[in-house]
Parts: C-alpha cells; sequence; structure tokens
C-alpha cells in the first residue's frame, strides 16, 4: 500500500480539476485570449500542480519513509535519499 491510498480519491480530484485547467489554457490560446490572463492561468495552474506534488511527498514521508526507517538498515537510507531527490527536483522545478 502507498501512502497516498487513504486519500486516493482526493487526489484524483485534485489532478482532473488541475486537468480542467489546462484545458481551460487551451481554449484561451484558441481564443486568442491577452497574453497576461494566459500567463496568470498558467501560473495558478503551476501552482496547483506544486501543491498536489508537496501533498505527495508529504504522504511519502510520513508514510513509506518512516517505515522504513522504522525498520532501518539499507532499505531506510535508500528511501531517505529517494525522498531527498524527489524533493531536489520539486525545488528545481
Amino acid at each position: 500500500m502507498h501512502g497516498y491510498t487513504d486519500r486516493k480519491q482526493d487526489h484524483l480530484k485534485r489532478l482532473r480539476r488541475i486537468e480542467g485547467q489546462i484545458r481551460g489554457l487551451q481554449r484561451m490560446v484558441e481564443e486568442d485570449d491577452y497574453c497576461i490572463d494566459i500567463l496568470t492561468q498558467v501560473s495558478a495552474a503551476n501552482r496547483a500542480l506544486q501543491s498536489f506534488a508537496l501533498a505527495l511527498l508529504e504522504e511519502h514521508l510520513a508514510h513509506c519513509v518512516a517505515e522504513a526507517t522504522a525498520k532501518g538498515g539499507p532499505e531506510a537510507d535508500a528511501k531517505v535519499k529517494e525522498a531527498s531527490a524527489a524533493i531536489a527536483r520539486l525545488v528545481r522545478s
């Protein structure tokens, strides 16, 4: 079981909302909306994705990483390194 499993439906609902935002961006371009208005919506979509990613990361840390560190050993080290790499990717994006 993954850390997000308990909130899977909430996550899917959130992702569908983000998908709607992206479709809205496509529509705005098709309708030749003002560039600044489109950029504002791009920023909102990016924030929504970042918020989703942080929620997923928090669940990963609380479940997968915490479980591995409780057991200890090489798996714990691997999970911590994996989480650190994921955080680094999020910070760079």
